[in-house]
């Protein structure tokens, strides 16, 4: 299981990395001139900050009663981890030439509602925080389990600068589609109307 989880490790993160630098390459020559940008650094430095951080802090001895090391729950981090990578490689490629690292609004920008971007209004974040969820599994949960809380802070900090710039681009159309889909977890909204639907019919 150790080397499974291993390899699948090394295909979903490798398939996320390549996709990742050849989009940002492609961009450089064929992506629409950004109108509007705010500042705001990768994520995944910051997430690298915190777990050097943490390694150094605290003791190894410390992470031992977080480790699992339980079969199933290793195959059940391989399959999300597999499914959470489809799904935000599903989410980049839809995005194509208008994804940016730092939230941006671009010349000609058009809204995308469909696709991954009906079941998220964040599907890039979305996979990403479940490809960790089964990265942390996959890898005996222990110390990793910083990983997802940390990602988590700093998507919502992100994704807050990114609506209010949707909003001020498309006033008319994005409180719509906020009202329609979720922001980060499929199937949300529709729970959330399916608890309200007794009460309403009483």
């Amino acid at each position: 299981m150790k080397m499974l989880a291993t390899v699948g490790l090394a295909i979903c993160w490798g398939a996320f990395a390549l996709t990742w630098l050849a989009g940002a390459l492609y961009n450089q020559s064929r992506a629409p001139q950004a109108q509007t940008r705010a500042g705001f650094g990768s994520a995944f430095l910051y997430g690298a900050v915190v777990m050097v951080v943490a390694s150094r802090v605290v003791p190894q001895a410390d992470w031992q009663p977080l480790i699992v090391y339980t079969h199933w729950v290793r195959l059940v981090g391989l399959v999300i981890l597999l499914i959470a990578t489809a799904f935000t490689l599903w989410a980049r490629f839809a995005l194509g030439a208008m994804w940016s690292a730092a939230p941006t609004v671009k010349q000609e920008h058009k809204l995308r509602t469909s696709g991954p971007y009906g079941v998220t209004r964040h599907p890039i974040y979305t996979g990403i925080l479940a490809m960790l969820l089964g990265t942390l599994l996959l890898a005996a949960v222990g110390r990793w389990i910083l990983l997802l809380p940390v990602f988590v802070i700093i998507f919502e900090i992100k994704l807050h600068v990114e609506e209010r710039l949707m909003l001020a681009e498309f006033p008319d159309d994005y409180p719509r589609y906020r009202e329609q889909v979720p922001q980060l977890i499929p199937g949300l909204r529709l729970l959330s109307r399916r608890r309200l639907a007794p009460d309403q019919r009483g």
